[in-house]
């Protein structure tokens, strides 16, 4: 099996190493992050350093890995550093083994697909996207680079969800709707109508509670 780096060593790291031993396509050299003490282990994997690392890594044969940072907008911020500091650096898509995806689906490098997630036909998944447990999206969907859809949301057919964009919590999207970037849907939210730029969407229906600013954490209850 080839050998992958993962960047990132929190709660979602976790869950991106056990999708990967899944599927037995890649084996798990060892783990980067900017905060963790180097020699730290997270499920038995070491932490080898931060991203300046990955330069040696790649005269070593290490030349790709996956991003493991939960966060839609630090998760691009991070894969902006690595292209810059290693060019010749290849992120690589994770499915695990229960996931069920349409053999007409498209996906980007290095998304993650967790388990239990379905695509259906002829959808497109970007770079950089979370498909996290048990979520469902339609057919004819796109889902755009960084963006990402938390456990238990179901989206319809025929949606776009726009860059850097975040679906929370067992949302649901009807068919039809264009949710536009930056923008963050409410966990448990009913999204019965498009979603403009930069909005955070809450209720049931869903309403406009206020703009958010690009990068806005959502990952937390503040």
């Amino acid at each position: 099996m080839e050998k992958i780096v993962i960047i990132g060593a929190s709660g979602h790291a976790k869950v991106v190493i056990e999708t990967v031993e899944s599927n037995g396509k890649y084996q798990i050299y060892g783990l980067i992050d900017s905060f963790k003490p180097k020699g730290d282990k997270v499920l038995g994997y070491e932490i080898l350093g931060t991203e300046d690392l990955i330069k040696d890594l790649i005269k070593k044969g290490i030349k790709k890995g996956i991003i493991a940072i939960g966060d839609n907008w630090t998760r691009y911020l991070m894969h902006t550093k690595i292209k810059e500091l290693a060019p010749d650096f290849e992120f690589v898509t994770i499915i695990h083994s229960s996931a069920i995806i349409s053999p007409s689906v498209i996906i980007g490098k290095g998304t993650v697909i967790l388990a239990s997630v379905k695509v259906n036909a002829l959808a497109e998944i970007g770079d950089g996207c979370i498909l996290n447990t048990n979520a469902s999206f339609g057919h004819d969907g796109k889902l755009n680079d960084f963006a990402s859809i938390a456990p238990g949301v179901t989206v319809g057919g025929n949606v776009t969800v726009g860059f850097c964009s975040a679906i929370s919590l067992g949302a649901n999207v009807i068919q039809g709707v264009d949710i536009g970037k930056h923008s963050i849907i409410g966990a448990g939210s009913l999204i019965l109508h498009d979603v403009d730029d930069f909005n955070l969407v809450y209720g049931v229906p869903g309403e406009v509670i206020k703009t958010v600013k690009k990068g806005k954490r959502y990952l937390s209850k503040s």
